[in-house]
């Protein structure tokens, strides 16, 4: 009997293809043939009989299959999961056993030969009013001494914000998008097409906050090498203010006065700005020459020399940076 199996299955499925194979016109004349004259006899149609029997067939072969599968998990898969444990453990044990020991030959506390006693830092403290003309060591430290790391963070929040523009801006002139891009454009529900809606609560308490929060932003900018702030923190302030104005009034409200252009320019002129100013620091600071600018009276708002102008172009790349996240999660375009 096994062995007329597989011939029987092949006639059952030859019988099916030609079952499932017949023009539309002829089963709408069997159906209604079967309609107007009386059925003979209660047996189904041999077709069907060769259907349910393919049917059976297939089933006994997904279960085989099911079976197998099982088997090679049960076999196979046990091991490797076993293998990727171990490994896992593994690696885990080692970087414990490494950190530990690092931190096993650290110098103690307040030990001469901590790292944060050497030369470095004391040359910070005890000469970093004098030659920076900042009274905020830290902002002195950021922007004087390691004013080129600071460059390259200032181009990486660029390159970051430009690669998230690339990636998720919806562009109106352009029939292809990624496939984010499309699925935020073809949201039903997204910001795309719907602003806030006139919430009078909110767009009054905007009017409040908006202002003040700007102005915080601006004060720790400028007070960046007097008092704890800077550009980072200041441009922080003031994105958030941005994000507060345009969940307030939309989009099209804070259009008008920043657009993509806006903040191509705004962010490339800063770059531009510092990348100069400190080349000229750099330049004369390399060849012992004596520097034009002055540093000014420590404690006024117009000292530190280049310190001032570095603050305020991180602080407009910061609030830039920001706000294009925002709005291109958001909405995918600003």
């Amino acid at each position: 009997m096994k062995r007329e199996r597989p011939d029987l299955l092949l006639r059952a499925r030859s019988r099916l293809t030609h079952f499932l194979a017949s023009s539309d016109e002829a089963l709408d004349e069997r159906m209604a043939q079967s309609q107007t004259q009386p059925a003979l006899s209660e047996e189904p149609p041999v077709d069907i009989e060769y259907r349910r029997m393919l049917e059976a067939e297939i089933e006994e072969e997904r279960e085989t299959a099911a079976r197998l599968r099982t088997w090679n998990e049960r076999r196979g898969g046990r091991l490797r999961r076993g293998v990727y444990c171990v490994l896992c453990v593994a690696v885990c044990l080692a970087m414990i056993a490494l950190f530990l020991y690092t931190a096993a030959c650290l110098p103690d506390f307040g030990s001469a030969q901590s790292p944060a006693n050497n030369e470095v830092p004391t040359r910070y403290i005890e000469s970093g009013l004098q030659e920076t003309g900042a009274v905020n060591i830290v902002t002195g430290m950021i922007l004087d001494y390691r004013a080129f790391d600071t460059l390259g963070e200032s181009s990486v929040l660029f390159t970051a914000a430009m690669v998230v523009l690339l990636l998720l801006r919806l562009d109106a002139d352009s029939q292809t998008f990624s496939p984010l891009a499309r699925v935020i454009r073809e949201q039903p529900h997204s910001d795309t097409f719907y602003e806030p809606h006139h919430d009078t609560i909110l767009q009054h308490a905007a009017k409040v906050l908006v202002p003040v929060v700007l102005l915080l932003g601006i004060y720790v900018v400028l007070n960046g090498h007097l008092s704890p702030g800077g550009g980072f923190s200041g441009g922080a302030i003031m994105g958030a203010a941005l994000m507060i104005y345009v969940t307030a009034f939309g989009f099209e409200a804070i259009r008008r006065f920043f657009t993509y252009r806006t903040y191509q320019r705004v962010v490339l002129c800063a770059l531009l700005t510092y990348a100069v100013s400190k080349c000229y620091s750099f330049y004369t600071g390399a060849n012992g020459l004596h520097s034009v600018i002055p540093l000014g009276t420590p404690g006024a708002i117009l000292s530190s020399g280049l310190i001032l102008v570095l603050n305020i172009c991180v602080g407009f790349i910061v609030t830039c940076t920001m706000y294009a996240f925002y709005a291109v999660f958001r909405k995918g375009e600003l």
